[in-house]
């Protein structure tokens, strides 16, 4: 079947993507157990009044999969095809779930781009492995390394944006992709609840209502930042 075709009401029923899907999900829970192996050094972090997210690095969540939850998911795919978006740009790919979702409405959408960013180069193999399997590969792609560099360069006007990477890079991947965004465009952060103190300036910044967009937090699963590009 062509990497265009169509399912009745969604392409998340297309069996390729919802089998990928649904395994990735399964994994997801048994991650609890990779954290627990963590704890020790994220205890240690703890002692010296260091945050979870300072205590994470790249190298320790490299196996853990940390993905948005099927209500996000499917909260994803909805927004994306509300607003008819056809080029999104996404920070922090991981094992591409989210990535996934953003394709699969893309598709439904007519075709487009998903532009992804991962750090880590088993995480981004993974991802271009999980994309193909679904079928989804033709219209995401996922860029390796940092994102300040792989997504200096995307394709205008920008429909959706998904944060969902270090929380110190939200802000300056905002203002990088910023510019290029069109009005009524929808910037979606994760993570908003859990890295509240970490992520409390982003949240000021995107609410204040002086810099370009109106936005409010959703209390789904962690916490999403929903941002409106304004027209003016």
């Amino acid at each position: 079947m062509s990497p265009m075709a169509t399912y009745p009401g969604s392409s998340l029923r297309d069996p390729r993507i919802s089998a990928v899907l649904d395994r990735l999900h399964r994994d997801a829970r048994r991650d609890v157990f990779r954290f627990v192996g963590l704890a020790p050094r994220l205890l240690g972090g703890f002692l010296v009044r260091r945050s979870l997210f300072d205590s994470m690095t790249p190298e320790r969540a490299k196996n853990i999969l940390m993905p948005v939850s099927r209500e996000q998911g499917h909260f994803l795919y909805l927004t994306a095809r509300a607003i008819r978006a056809r080029t999104v740009v996404e920070f922090g790919t991981s094992f591409a779930i989210s990535t996934l979702y953003l394709a699969s409405a893309v598709r439904d959408n007519g075709g487009g781009v998903v532009i992804g960013t991962e750090l880590e180069p088993s995480k981004h193999e993974r991802a271009l492995a999980h994309l193909a399997e679904a079928g989804l590969d033709e219209i995401a792609e996922v860029r390796l390394g940092d994102a300040m560099q792989t997504l200096e360069k995307t394709p205008e006007p920008i429909d959706l944006v998904l944060l969902d990477g270090w929380k110190d890079l939200y802000r300056p991947v905002l203002d990088l992709l910023t510019p290029r965004l069109r009005p009524g465009a929808v910037v979606l952060a994760d993570n908003i609840h859990t890295f509240r103190k970490s992520l409390r300036p982003y949240v000021e910044f995107v609410q204040s209502g002086e810099n370009g967009f109106d936005s409010t937090t959703l209390s789904i699963a962690d916490g999403f930042e929903y941002s409106v590009r304004s027209d003016g």
